[in-house]
């Protein structure tokens, strides 16, 4: 799918201001953001709910722009479910094939390998008011997975799920994804899930793309403050570059100097630095870390979540957060409020952001 110089507007408000994006065949792709930030109208103008105000879009190398909604080999899954209320669980997965008017007997192989495939099989003959909400999520997907398109488009459909299903749902879509090779959009304002589910993610606020990249690369490389605190959580520090030579700088900041290794810099140019929390070691002694970035600071609170400790860590003027996993005690230290203590930062881990 190729999307190129995308614009919308509603009441004179830009929803989405130029979108260049290119969605590879087969991939994950998810659309990443909060809510005003034009993943959703995106997605309608893909499946062909809105028509943009310009721009182009096209599917498989055709415009789809002219080609009304129900007609695009995309299907949409929301989530709301969407379900026919009087019809059983087989007759909805049916519906669109019906209307394709494939034969009765290809129709119903399709739909039963599909509903396989989801694990809704054994209730086939219930009404969606007898169904789980997980349940009825599985017949959504079913119903939009057996018209075989070539783009699924999945407006945060696990939104009304409680926690533990969610994250249940959220492996089982993404193994989906993979046994049937279709293309999925997934609109989610969820970190979390984007990142458990995704081949890409593009990032978005205010009707723009603001990072775009692989899992890995979004998340370890942030490019700016709104993506490395917006994706998961960055402690930022601003500083001046003193010296650049051999792949690392040495930047100057209230905190004193630190050293990095990944980006590019300017020399005396002013930057922006970002540090994942869970990237920081905590320890009473730093003596063996020499070549590492040391700060000293005290802890000033602890949350406890059961899979982390997080430190909240008093570093002169200013706060740091540190994430340490809860490992046998004889793996790591443990700290009080008002420990001092030592954090230790490599300087893979201080990455430069370009605003």
């Amino acid at each position: 799918m190729r999307i190129r110089n995308l614009r919308k507007t509603f009441d004179e408000q830009e929803a989405l201001k130029q979108i260049d994006l290119d969605i590879y065949e087969g991939e994950f792709l998810s659309l990443l953001g909060p809510s005003g930030c034009g993943k959703t109208t995106l997605l309608r103008i893909i499946a062909g709910f809105e028509q943009p105000d310009q721009g182009e879009v096209s599917i498989g190398g055709i415009n789809a722009l002219p080609i009304p909604p129900h007609k695009r080999p995309v299907n949409t899954v929301f989530q709301s479910y969407a379900l026919f209320p009087h019809m059983t669980v087989l007759d909805n997965v049916l519906f669109g094939l019906k209307m394709a008017k494939v034969p009765r007997q290809e129709a119903l192989k399709r739909a039963e390998r599909v509903m396989a495939m989801v694990e809704i099989e054994s209730f086939t003959k219930r009404k969606p008011h007898q169904l789980s909400g997980g349940q009825k999520q599985r017949v959504a997907l079913a119903r939009a997975i057996v018209n075989e398109p070539k783009v699924l488009l999945l407006d945060e459909p696990l939104g009304a799920l409680d926690l533990k299903l969610r994250k249940q749902l959220q492996v089982e879509l993404m193994q989906l994804q993979r046994r049937v090779g279709i293309t999925f959009i997934y609109v989610t304002h969820d970190q979390e899930e984007a990142l458990v589910m995704s081949d890409r993610i593009a990032v978005m606020q205010t009707g723009l793309i603001d990072q775009l990249g692989s899992v890995e690369e979004v998340y370890e490389r942030p490019q700016t403050r709104y993506v490395a605190t917006f994706l998961g959580s960055s402690n930022l520090i601003d500083g001046v570059v003193r010296r650049y030579q051999d792949g690392v700088a040495s930047i100057d900041t209230a905190l004193g100097e630190l050293r990095s290794s990944v980006g590019s810099y300017t020399l005396n140019s002013p930057v922006t630095l970002a540090v994942r929390p869970e990237k920081i070691y905590v320890k009473s002694d730093a003596s063996t870390y020499y070549l590492e970035n040391v700060l000293e600071g005290v802890v000033e609170d602890i949350i406890y979540t059961g899979v982390e400790n997080q430190y909240l860590i008093r570093v002169k003027d200013r706060t740091f957060a540190a994430y340490v996993m809860n490992k046998a005690l004889t793996e790591h230290e443990a700290f009080n409020i008002g420990n001092q203590v030592k954090l230790i930062i490599p300087a893979q881990s201080v990455v430069p952001l370009n605003d």
